[in-house]
């Protein structure tokens, strides 16, 4: 099955895809107003996308039956919201052959338009019985193949692996989210070198360094020629707040590209959104609160009722919601509040 034309041209140009966080209740039941809310949110701040069922929306929606309901409450949000625009629908999907090849079936019946296939939990298995678990996926609908950073459970994977994923023709996009800058570019290196070095788009999901991804120009050299290939756009976690300007950073960073030279200032600006994603994922305790300071961002914007999580051993750590206060103290413009301000109960209606 083969992307629709129109969203292939999108993901190939580059554009903002946040990671959709689980609005619930005090009950830890979901939301299901809220999580609306978020969806029009994300289509109202110009984002080209939505990723639902992945990390941000808990894995553990699979295990309280969730992952039908979530999905196309999202996917019916998102075509009412969109109004005709193009918007591509990522759908998670992860475990073993017989779990991924249904939820692949279950997203493409639901209207998704691409899988976000995950490798964690697969460990016993090689890199080529992972190309062929990917291929398998592939037949169902388009995938974006993910890198995960080995702190939340992948693994390292080859640049030989990369370029096999690369050469599969039902591959339209990678996450590249190791959080290691060689393991990133073992990843451009690999599609810059396979035969669909064009029709690959690369997406950053190192949250650590999103500016620096996409301003980036990588040159290969490849059979005595040099090929340059970018990271396009982003499918992230960090993307889940602050969305509307995140959406105004990549159509700014898009402004550079060919250009010789880019502002400091944008480098400047890369370090303070590094610094803000430390808060709001909590890297001071490797990762523990992730989706709770997300979900504290979107709470006190209104967006979310509360920080619950489905698992209640999730939440803020200790002196976490102190370092988002410091975030909006020390870099106020990276947020949108007034942006949601203006239209949340619009959203929440």
């Amino acid at each position: 099955m083969a992307l629709d034309a129109a969203k292939a041209a999108l993901l190939r140009d580059g554009t903002v895809i946040p990671a959709h966080p689980l609005a619930l209740n005090a009950e830890r039941r979901l939301d299901e107003r809220r999580q609306r809310a978020l969806t029009r949110y994300y289509v109202a701040a110009g984002a080209g996308g939505v990723a639902v069922g992945v990390h941000t929306t808990q894995f553990e929606i699979r295990k309280v039956g969730l992952l039908e309901p979530v999905l196309r409450l999202a996917a019916e949000t998102a075509d009412e919201a969109a109004g005709g625009r193009t918007f591509v629908k990522v759908a998670g999907v992860l475990g073993d052959r017989d779990q991924a090849l249904r939820e692949a079936e279950l997203a493409a019946a639901l209207g998704y338009d691409v899988a976000l296939l995950s490798l964690k939990g697969l460990d016993h298995m090689s890199e080529a019985e992972l190309v062929r678990h990917a291929e398998a996926v592939s037949q169902v609908m388009p995938i974006m193949g993910f890198y995960l950073q080995t702190a939340v459970g992948g693994r390292r994977l080859s640049h030989a692996f990369w370029r096999d994923l690369a050469e599969l023709p039902g591959l339209v996009g990678i996450k590249v989210a190791p959080f290691d800058r060689y393991a990133t570019i073992d990843v451009v290196r690999a599609v810059a070198a396979s035969s669909r070095a064009d029709d690959v788009a690369l997406y950053t999901g190192n949250d650590d360094n999103i500016v620096v991804d996409l301003l980036t120009p990588f040159r290969v050299a490849v059979d005595g020629r040099v090929v340059e290939k970018r990271i396009v756009g982003g499918l992230l976690g960090q993307w889940a707040v602050w969305t509307r300007v995140a959406v105004e950073l990549l159509e700014e960073v898009k402004r550079y590209r060919g250009q010789a030279s880019v502002p400091v200032e944008l480098l400047t600006r890369a370090a303070r959104w590094t610094d803000a994603n430390a808060a709001v994922f909590d890297a001071a305790n490797r990762f523990h609160g992730v989706i709770a300071g997300v979900h504290e961002v979107l709470r006190r914007q209104g967006l979310m009722e509360g920080t619950w999580c489905l698992d209640p051993a999730e939440g803020l750590s200790p002196g976490q919601a102190e370092e988002i206060d410091r975030v909006y103290r020390e870099h106020p413009d990276l947020t949108d509040d007034e942006f949601v301000r203006a239209h949340l109960s619009e959203w929440l209606s």
